[in-house]
């Protein structure tokens, strides 16, 4: 693994520095008021290891910058820079032996707090795929399940039968599921949410919202139905590489960040880096940066919430402890 995270990074950092920053800049200096002193909990990010498994979805030039290893090494002087304490590892790809490594490293890192992994379920043998990530090196550490939602064809994918029969054994093992859509993806999630009250629903990256074109509806009409459901939390996460990336401002992302703020309540509200994908728009100090001036209007009680109280109570960080 070889030079710093940042290095690649797209010229969109300095552009959205540029904008609506001062009030994050000021916060910045002391995340106590988000954290209580206990630090910040980054609720999304990953790490992968090209040589050990490859990333296809890292293909053509612009994705050029992100395609190399990173590592919790990588990642630990930015997320202590920005006062995180703890984190949440997410899935990357469709592959059973990915999760295994990730609790693995959970188990060997005082960083990661908690894993958000990948079964297929589609498959008739969840609960023993679940009970056997559990019984495995760093398996108190699993706290969720992902499935690439956004890739599936089908945008009714999450309602077919046996895609439910998985969400329902997820449930029944007490974990989360991170919900990674796409705006036309969202009436299918609201169905599944509402069918499974029992499961507790975490969006991913706004669902995606077309930041760059400027365009609200129809995807703040859905979110809100969405954040309707009492079981359902919202990622303040990927709103840079939905944005233009080289030029983004945190005005850019404001109404998108209202919109879920609103929506769904400080209280169901979890700050996300994204990092590394973060990197092709913004460096790591620059996302945490405009979630600060995103969340400078919210109180000090609320911003403890996003910044670490949410994903806490969301993803039951401090049972899951390794």
């Amino acid at each position: 693994m070889t030079g710093d995270t940042d290095t690649g990074k797209n010229t969109g950092m300095n552009t959205g520095m540029n904008a609506g920053m001062n009030t994050g800049m000021n916060a910045s200096m002391d995340t106590s008021m988000e954290s209580g002193g206990d630090g910040r909990v980054d609720a999304h990010h990953h790490v992968w290891d090209l040589g050990v498994r490859d990333q296809p979805w890292i293909s053509g030039e612009a994705m050029a910058p992100i395609r190399r290893d990173f590592t919790l090494d990588d990642l630990a002087p930015h997320a202590r820079a920005a006062g995180v304490t703890r984190t949440v590892l997410v899935q990357t790809v469709p592959d059973p032996g990915e999760t295994p490594e990730f609790l693995a490293l959970a188990a060997s890192s005082p960083l990661v707090a908690g894993v958000v992994g990948w079964v297929d379920l589609t498959a008739p043998g969840v609960p023993g795929a679940l009970a056997a990530l559990r019984e495995g090196d760093g398996g108190r550490a699993l706290v969720g399940i992902r499935h690439g939602v956004q890739s599936e064809p089908d945008p009714r994918w999450l309602c077919r039968d046996d895609v439910r029969a998985g969400l329902a054994a997820v449930a029944e093992a007490g974990l989360v599921y991170d919900l990674l859509t796409l705006p036309h993806q969202l009436p299918a999630a609201v169905e599944t949410v509402r069918a499974l009250p029992g499961l507790t629903f975490v969006v991913d990256h706004l669902s995606k919202p077309p930041i760059a074109a400027g365009d609200l509806e129809p995807w703040a009409t859905r979110i809100r139905e969405l954040a309707a459901a009492p079981n359902v939390y919202c990622k303040l996460s990927g709103m840079v590489t939905e944005a233009s990336w080289e030029k983004w401002t945190v005005d850019d992302l404001r109404p998108y960040a209202e919109v879920v703020l609103e929506a769904f309540g400080p209280e169901r509200v979890m700050f996300g880096s994204d990092w590394p994908v973060c990197l092709l728009a913004a460096s790591y100090a620059d996302v945490v940066t405009a979630a600060e001036a995103l969340t400078a209007a919210l109180t000090p009680a609320e911003r403890k919430e996003v910044f670490g109280g949410t994903a806490t109570r969301a993803y039951g960080l401090d049972a899951a402890g390794v």
